[in-house]
């Protein structure tokens, strides 16, 4: 698989990209270039990453049961080979994982599993459901649950989570939800929002006026987030 890198140092950021994207498109659609100023202080070193959202979410040939074992595979090239390239290139601690759309899914899923592992995680314009239909986006899993679906969304595990060593990782986390006051995913994320801080877990949530879920509004949003 292919990945780009910006920058030589400063927190290394994972950034998931969005819905069947690919590695570049952060790059083509000018997001990059919104926190040049950023990469080139040093401040950020990103790892713009490629999907497999066709062979998985995507993937409408497959059960939904080889759906989300096939993300798991994803899953684990980023626990495994991105970050074990993170590691030998950049020794700064503080990991972010970002993404916009089905991105910021992958980032925050990734993050809320493995807190031990990050810094920060920043969600720009996602849903954390995949089995919830929102307008024109569907349920991505057909109607289908199972243990490993529910695991894997972010809005079904956490109001349920009471391992409190994961939940004081959680609390150690900077969490930021960005998304649209007429976007498909606001009640969405107001209730992930709600659900961590329930368990008093610090999250920020910021509701940007009109329906923000393109990348001109991405392009705002990460210099303000990341």
């Amino acid at each position: 698989m292919e990945l780009l890198i910006f920058g030589h140092a400063g927190s290394p950021v994972l950034f998931f990209p969005t819905r069947t994207a690919r590695f570049y498109d952060y790059e083509d659609w000018k997001v990059i270039e919104a926190i040049q100023p950023k990469i080139e202080a040093g401040t950020l070193q990103v790892y713009c990453l490629d999907s497999i959202d066709k062979e998985s979410f995507y993937n409408t040939k497959l059960h939904p049961f080889d759906r989300i074992q096939r993300h798991l595979l994803y899953e684990q090239y980023i626990l495994t080979e991105v970050l074990d390239l993170v590691r030998r290139k950049n020794p700064d601690p503080h990991l972010i994982a970002a993404g916009c759309s089905l991105g910021a899914y992958h980032a925050v899923n990734l993050a809320f599993k493995y807190p031990w592992l990050f810094h920060k995680a920043v969600g720009l314009s996602g849903r954390y459901d995949l089995t919830l239909k929102y307008d024109h986006f569907e349920d991505l899993f057909d109607g289908y649950m199972d243990e490993t679906v529910y695991y894997n969304m972010p809005s079904l595990f956490i109001p349920n989570l009471w391992d409190e060593k994961l939940v004081q990782m959680l609390k150690a986390m900077e969490i930021v939800f960005v998304v649209g006051y007429q976007d498909a995913f606001l009640e969405n994320n107001q209730k992930l929002s709600e659900a961590l801080w329930k368990k008093g877990i610090w999250n920020g949530l910021h509701v940007w006026d009109g329906e923000s879920h393109k990348p001109r509004y991405w392009r705002y949003m990460v210099q303000l987030y990341l």
